[in-house]
């Protein structure tokens, strides 16, 4: 059981959150650091102490949104396990990241300034794809030990995750439309293994 948040760090938390929720209403540029104060009911003087700029309180839900990428890695690959259960173990863990509320809040806020950031769309990208690196070393694994003989992992992994991205992702950032429902979930996950599997010439 995680032991109780202390004051200061909930309130850091507070702030964070409230700037998730002003950004989202009204833009990076637009939202003022007295908007958030009021918006996480605390001072001005607590907002500057924990991010001296609005800068740094941008770069913490950056840093939030790779930690929650990061947060729950694919299992090692298994030559003993069957293919096709591990990569739904591996799809379901990713969709379950895609579709967590919080993680999406941050995705909508980071894209959004991206936009009219070059260059914070440069660091998104770049980071991202060090995160995304996981499923291309399983993919990797999967390939040494001749069960994937087709498949290109780099472009494998594209192809798995862009896929769960389609309908569980991207519409919920950019449509605002609700998370996936557990059965359009499952149906989405088996669909993407199964097409997968038929493209690389797997072999169990």
């Amino acid at each position: 059981m995680n032991a109780p948040l202390k004051l200061t760090d909930r309130k850091r938390q507070a702030i964070v959150e409230a700037a998730i929720a002003e950004f989202r209403s009204t833009g990076f540029e637009s939202t003022s650091m007295d908007k958030i104060a009021a918006t996480a009911g605390v001072s001005k003087r607590t907002v500057y102490n924990h991010f001296p700029s609005k800068d740094e309180l941008f770069a913490q839900i950056l840093h939030e949104l790779w930690v929650s990428i990061a947060s729950s890695p694919p299992a090692p690959y298994d030559p003993a396990a069957p293919l096709r259960a591990q990569l739904l173990d591996l799809l379901n863990k990713k969709m379950e990241t895609l579709q967590d509320g919080y993680f999406l809040d941050l995705a909508r806020v980071a894209i959004a300034e991206a936009i009219h950031s070059p260059e914070r769309a440069q660091e998104m990208v770049a980071r991202l794809s060090v995160k995304e690196e996981a499923v291309t070393a399983w993919l990797r694994a999967a390939q040494a030990d001749g069960k994937l003989t087709k498949a290109d992992p780099v472009l494998a992994s594209q192809m798995l995750q862009g896929n769960l991205k389609t309908f569980a992702f991207w519409p919920q950032v950019t449509l605002n439309q609700p998370p996936l429902d557990a059965a359009t979930q499952r149906k989405v996950v088996d669909a993407t293994v199964d097409m997968f599997l038929a493209y690389a010439n797997a072999t169990e």
